[in-house]
């Protein structure tokens, strides 16, 4: 862990290129981020792709179709096999979608399974983090591979619950929103993560003011849709 929190391009850096593609994941690394944040979801033959939403315009709900169709009517949506070729190297923060309440909830955890496995296939345990607003799904991954490090994403959920939940489960990080961890209740959520022996990563903010906040209490990592911006403060 660096002195300053790590920066992570939310999608890559998605205000230079479309989020969730290979373009975005290049101009982070161009744009100096640490790593990046994307969205895995599973098309209906299994592949794992990336992309925010479970629907895409001019495909549908990507679990209904199969791969070839996506990748001919959608050639920017890439798979997860081709952005970790890309982001060799860097932190890639993966979070697991298909959540209960959606379209293509995944109630087998097929995707949990599949990224765990791509994981292993690549022996880059110590580059990615997997995490789901799904706290499930997050503890499913340290059913099937305790090596893999995992995250529970959390929004408008205060930290004092949430922090000694993470740790119980076993998972090393805590992703709360922006909108939780203000520059005013930053200080003590990171004592309250240090006393569990949890890392914080905050989600999204752009905002230097906040940046430089979060970056003073403390807090391991920002997600950003600015990196270069996010780069510069931390660095300042």
């Amino acid at each position: 862990m660096t002195s300053r929190p790590l920066i992570l391009a939310h999608q890559g850096s998605c205000r230079r290129a479309p989020g969730n593609t290979l373009e975005a994941f290049s101009f982070a690394r161009e744009d100096g981020a640490d790593g990046v944040e994307l969205d895995v979801r599973r098309t209906s033959d299994g592949v794992l792709v990336l992309h925010h939403d479970s629907d895409v315009e001019g495909v549908g709900v990507l679990a209904a179709r199969r791969f070839g169709d996506v990748r001919s009517a959608a050639p920017g949506i890439p798979t997860l096999d081709e952005a970790l070729d890309v982001l060799a190297g860097m932190i890639v923060n993966i979070e697991v979608k298909c959540l209960p309440w959606e379209p293509d909830a995944d109630d087998e955890r097929t995707v949990v399974a599949a990224v765990v496995a791509a994981i292993d296939a690549r022996g880059i345990h110590d580059d990615v983090v997997v995490s789901s607003f799904d706290l499930d799904a997050v503890d499913f991954v340290r059913s099937l591979d305790s090596r893999v490090v995992t995250g529970w994403l959390t929004m408008g959920q205060d930290t004092k619950t949430t922090l000694p939940l993470a740790r119980a489960r076993g998972h090393e990080w805590l992703h709360p929103d922006r909108g939780v961890l203000t520059a005013a209740a930053a200080p003590d959520a990171v004592r309250q993560a240090r006393d569990h022996g949890v890392k914080l990563d905050v989600w999204t903010v752009d905002d230097e003011d906040h940046i430089r906040a979060l970056a003073g209490a403390g807090v391991h990592a920002v997600i950003t849709n600015v990196p270069e911006v996010a780069l510069a403060v931390v660095s300042g």
